[in-house]
């Protein structure tokens, strides 16, 4: 895949009045819902996780938020239904222990997000075993019956990278979810080899001894051997989810900085001075966005703007003139950038720059919030400031074209019919629902009936939605409006006219 040369627009032509309105109709807009380490849960009775839930979903909505990245698979254990892993302990406080009536909570939210037309990504940690060497494993767990796969460091456990069982093992788990929900990614964040401790190495003298010189790899070239691990997992993880569910895509979210430029002899790397993840966690992401490996790349870039060690424009820049041509959308530290004072104006947080950025660069798509919890609490107005401003409008996910470049076919017979509720738009599907190339769901625009139809303004669009009717508002019938309704794929191609019907309302 070749490089997607780029224009740099220049960031001062844009005021922030001017900025504050300039809304794409296509970006991604993620939130991460984690559930490592987080106690509310495993308190909450089902009726009130539902509730929870719910509200939760509502207020994202609200933000126009379309993707929801929930972490299913914290440590080895399941926050949903599985024959091959125990319940998480993080879901009722005992790992193998089942919420009342076997409630799955990934289920739900999948059917919860998807009513409120939000993308469900699954988050995995691929590796982790146990967070706290204080943390008990279940009899059912896999560790019981292969301890031989295992390492312990630090204070935590993990599968060792360097055996194809544990690559194997995860393989199934991932296929498991992707056969048996309606997810539309599976997702894995920066954990790959664990963070390294300082004086600790760490144990896979056995499998390295074992596997290394069979796999072309010399006793010196044991940090090539360990990318090489993770590689092999990747590229199998791919294949697995394309041979299952082809339109389900797989994203990455690693730590910020692939590599400083001055560990790199050729100064390709970034101007910063930090983890690494090709030298310290093994993980070659770059790699992985040429090869296709992944659909999409979410670098975790939670420093600021003028960060000594890691300058957040710096890295927006290097991670956008290295991913070929891939979904790039940037994770956003809310608490962080809400804090921070903007550089050239002290008086304003560093949402409205840190925005500029993402939109004035071709190659990003969007961005992901970490964490849910402070979106929720609107941490320094975030969720207004979304509302009112950068999210005005909802927003289309950028289309998978390197998966399917086709549009699906328009609706058939659009109509509006009155009943006792008032006008509804109603019209059929064109295709097989459960073909992923044919309609998933519609787009409804509208237009004065004299106005110039144009797709492309998101200021139009009044519903995204997956029924096959809307309700039309009602004022006295005197006023002529234009709708437009156009079919989108699960690749998210939308199809180029759509179908139109004026109304008078």
């Amino acid at each position: 895949m070749k490089y997607k040369y780029l224009v740099i627009v220049l960031l001062s032509v844009f005021s922030v009045s001017s900025f504050s309105q300039i809304t794409p109709k296509r970006e991604f807009r993620g939130a991460w819902i984690s559930v490592i380490y987080q106690e509310q849960y495993r308190n909450m009775s089902v009726p009130k996780m539902k509730s929870y839930f719910i509200n939760m979903l509502d207020d994202l909505q609200s933000y126009n938020i379309n993707a929801v990245i929930f972490q299913v698979r914290p440590a080895a254990d399941a926050f949903y239904y599985s024959e091959i892993e125990p319940w998480s302990r993080y879901l009722t406080g005992q790992q193998g222990k089942a919420p009342a009536g076997n409630f799955d909570p990934m289920a739900f939210v999948i059917e919860e997000a998807h009513k409120r037309h939000m993308e469900f990504h699954a988050w995995l940690n691929p590796y982790r075993v146990k967070a706290s060497e204080n943390d008990v494993l279940h009899q059912s767990h896999i560790y019981h019956q292969h301890p031989e796969w295992f390492v312990k460091y630090g204070k935590q456990t993990f599968f060792d990278p360097g055996l194809p069982e544990s690559r194997a093992f995860i393989c199934k788990v991932v296929k498991d979810i992707v056969k048996r929900y309606d997810i539309d990614a599976i997702h894995m964040d920066d954990y790959f080899y664990p963070y390294p401790i300082a004086g600790e190495k760490f144990p896979d003298d056995k499998s390295f001894n074992k596997y290394a010189s069979s796999q072309g790899f010399s006793t010196r070239q044991r940090d090539d051997w360990r990318r090489n691990n993770v590689n092999m997992l990747i590229k199998e993880l791919k294949s697995t989810i394309k041979s299952t569910k082809s339109w389900v895509r797989f994203g990455i979210s690693p730590f910020g900085i692939y590599r400083n430029k001055k560990s790199t002899p050729d100064g390709s790397g970034s101007d910063t001075n930090g983890l690494q993840n090709y030298d310290n966690l093994y993980a070659d992401v770059k790699l992985w966005v040429e090869k296709g490996w992944i659909d999409y790349n979410i670098p975790q870039i939670y420093w600021e703007i003028g960060h000594a060690s890691a300058d957040y424009e710096t890295l927006i820049r290097w991670w956008t003139w290295n991913n070929y041509g891939a979904h790039l959308y940037i994770g956003q530290d809310v608490a962080r950038t809400m804090k921070a004072a903007d550089p050239k104006n002290p008086y304003r947080n560093q949402l409205t720059r840190k925005m500029q950025l993402e939109r004035t660069l071709p190659a990003v798509y969007g961005n992901c919030f970490w964490p849910v919890y402070e979106l929720l609490k609107n941490n320094g107005g975030i969720a207004d400031s979304l509302k009112t401003n950068y999210h005005k409008y909802p927003a289309l996910i950028p289309a998978y074209l390197h998966m399917h470049d086709k549009s699906p076919k328009d609706v058939k017979s659009l109509k509006a019919e009155w009943t006792a509720q008032g006008y509804f738009l109603k019209w059929k599907r064109n295709g097989n629902p459960k073909d992923p190339k044919k309609a998933q769901y519609y787009v409804i625009y509208c237009f004065d009936d004299k106005e110039k139809v144009d797709l492309e303004n998101p200021s139009k669009v009044v519903a995204i939605t997956r029924e096959t009717s809307y309700f039309l508002p009602y004022e006295n019938g005197k006023k002529k409006y234009k709708y437009v309704v156009t079919s989108v794929d699960r690749f998210h191609n939308e199809t180029k006219k759509g179908k139109s019907k004026t109304v008078s309302l």
